[in-house]
């Protein structure tokens, strides 16, 4: 049996909104751990009637990581019912966008069986049964976001999405991880307006996804160890580097790496990965929620002294007047 884009069927919101006011409830189900700490953080969403005028809404993301020897999903009485059984089968009645960047699994939809591996991006269409799993022996990291609105029927109708291709191998891309991150801190913190700017995002991702599809240039081997080696450094941005690590992940020698790294970028890996630190870091001092301490800590320096000293030499201004800065 095949299946094609229709308009979704409602399903009852997960709380109450407040009439009137654009106010709503969230209801959510987190680990312990920080989004920083990368391993695990997931939420799902309600939205106004406000929110539903812009015709696409976001309604769940997260991140997990699956380690190897661990059952499918973890934290499983934390999804609400229809999710959890997403190792087994399911049907929803939202579309779901995820993104693979470790591991190896296997994912089912429209009754069609694909391997899954990094870089593979799975789509999720309502009212289509599909199942998706790591490999038990060796797990996966997992990005997703889920989303529903007229706006999406609409691309779906268009052919932009389809049922029919449910998969797309885009490989492992900052640009990807990026939106990612972006609707998960959106989500995470929920300043005013944060569902319309998470559902933009989203529209964002796909156009990307079908970038990429698109795309015809043949990257060089070199080319793609450098974007691959800038990928682990963003994935890995909160932690500290290694280049032992990364080498041993591209299997290739630290020596090598460096070298091509640098012809390409003009940078040497940790230079490139000191940069995008700072980039985080300006990132959180705008916030304004967060010490000196705290960036510096989250982003992996344990002296905020050495941190606030590079800082300025970067950005050229200290750590301490950089909200000030931005926003006078």
């Amino acid at each position: 049996m095949d299946y094609s884009c229709g308009q979704m069927e409602e399903t009852p919101k997960d709380g109450q909104n407040l009439p009137g006011t654009g106010i709503y409830r969230i209801t959510m189900w987190m680990s312990s751990e920080d989004l920083s700490s990368n391993k695990a953080f997931f939420r799902y969403l309600t939205y106004s009637e406000e929110d539903e005028k812009w015709q696409i809404v976001c309604t769940d993301a997260g991140h997990i990581e699956i380690a190897p020897n661990t059952p499918y999903p973890p934290h499983k009485e934390g999804h609400p019912q229809p999710f959890r059984s997403v190792a087994v089968g399911r049907t929803l009645t939202e579309y779901q966008i995820i993104y693979i960047t470790k591991g190896r699994g296997v994912f089912e939809s429209n009754h069609r069986t694909h391997v899954v591996v990094p870089g593979s991006i799975m789509i999720v269409f309502p009212g289509v049964p599909h199942f998706y799993k790591p490999e038990y022996e060796v797990g996966w990291s997992e990005y997703w976001v889920g989303f529903k609105g007229p706006h999406v029927d609409t691309l779906c109708q268009q052919g932009f999405l389809s049922p029919r291709k449910p998969l797309y191998e885009v490989g492992l891309q900052n640009s990807l991880l990026a939106i990612y991150t972006q609707i998960l801190e959106l989500v995470q913190n929920q300043r005013p307006l944060f569902q319309v700017r998470a559902s933009s995002h989203v529209l964002t991702l796909i156009a990307e996804i079908l970038a990429h599809e698109r795309k015809n240039v043949q990257y060089t081997h070199s080319e793609q160890l450098v974007e691959r080696a800038k990928f682990l450094m963003e994935e890995n941005i909160y932690s500290e580097i290694n280049l032992n690590g990364i080498g041993e992940v591209l299997g290739v020698s630290t020596s090598h790496l460096n070298a091509v790294f640098k012809s390409y970028t003009s940078m040497t890996p940790y230079q490139y990965f000191i940069s995008i630190k700072i980039r985080k870091a300006k990132e959180l001092l705008e916030a304004g929620s967060l010490a000196i301490k705290e960036v510096a800590f989250r982003l992996g320096f344990d002296d905020q002294y050495y941190f606030s000293r590079l800082f300025k030499k970067k950005a050229g201004i200290a750590p301490s007047r950089w909200s000030s800065f931005v926003h006078q």
